[in-house]
């Protein structure tokens, strides 16, 4: 929203229309000689706060997740997945040389290649 800028001009203009008081928001500026001259025609400055517009409710928000459940509870099929899952990790990993085997591997195929 824009800014609204009041100058000494402005005041003389309110007085001249017999305002005595001027409501100042966050969207409203008064320049320090329209202070002033508000001041000396002893206008009442009513500084007003503006708040935030509220929320409201949209039916494309997921209401469900928004709110606290209790954990799943662990059964004994997902135990058993876990476990099978970890011996076979397991077993590959033992199945595959050592690191150190693969970089020889790797430097020799460059070797080969660069002669």
């Amino acid at each position: 929203m824009p800014k609204i800028f009041y100058t000494e001009r402005d005041i003389d203009d309110m007085k001249a229309r017999g305002l005595t008081s001027i409501d100042v928001t966050d969207n409203v500026v008064m320049t320090d000689l329209a202070l002033e001259r508000a001041m000396r025609y002893e206008m009442k400055i009513n500084r007003l706060e503006q708040s935030a517009p509220k929320a409201t409710y949209s039916p494309s928000v997921n209401t469900y997740a928004a709110y606290q459940r209790e954990a799943p509870r662990e059964s004994a099929s997902d135990a058993e997945l876990k476990q099978k899952i970890k011996s076979a990790v397991l077993a590959r990993q033992e199945r595959r040389p050592p690191r150190s085997e693969c970089l020889a591997d790797v430097r020799r195929q460059s070797a080969v290649r660069t002669t």
